[in-house]
């Protein structure tokens, strides 16, 4: 889990970019297509065309750090429809999202104990290994 300080920005890349782009290529898309500064300190997280994986750029001061996260067994990451530009998301909203939660019901005043999966296939369960947030699959034990 990546837990960002408090204050920071941190914004969501609505278009899906090339998942083979590394450090360089995705902080020249932060600044020539988002016109956002990737030196600024802000957190920028893109997504792929699959929605089981995302990236994380972020500057932390001394360089550009890079995070990639796959959900696995058939996970999907909820994201926003595809459109130009970005998203801004809040601290809770990004922990959400990076645990494969439905990150859009925190934006409604829920808080991260009442988030919890639409389905209760066991295999989509992406609350495993979470133990403080409830998911709602009662199949299996977590």
């Amino acid at each position: 889990m990546i837990i960002p300080a408090q204050g920071l920005r941190i914004v969501l890349a609505v278009r899906p970019v090339d998942f083979r782009c590394g450090h360089d290529a995705l902080a020249g898309l932060v600044q020539n297509t988002l016109g956002l500064d990737p030196h600024s300190g802000l957190i920028v997280v893109f997504r792929s065309k699959r929605a089981d994986r995302l990236k994380i750029l972020l500057w932390d001061g001394t360089g550009l750090v890079l995070v990639y996260k796959r959900l696995g067994r058939d996970g999907r990451f909820e994201w926003p429809q595809i459109s130009d530009g970005v998203m801004h998301l809040t601290r809770v909203q990004f922990e959400a999202l990076f645990e494969g939660l439905n990150w859009k019901r925190v934006a409604n005043g829920l808080s991260r104990r009442q988030l919890r999966r639409t389905d209760s296939d066991p295999t989509t369960c992406f609350a495993r290994g979470f133990g403080m947030i409830a998911c709602g699959c009662a199949a299996v034990p977590h």
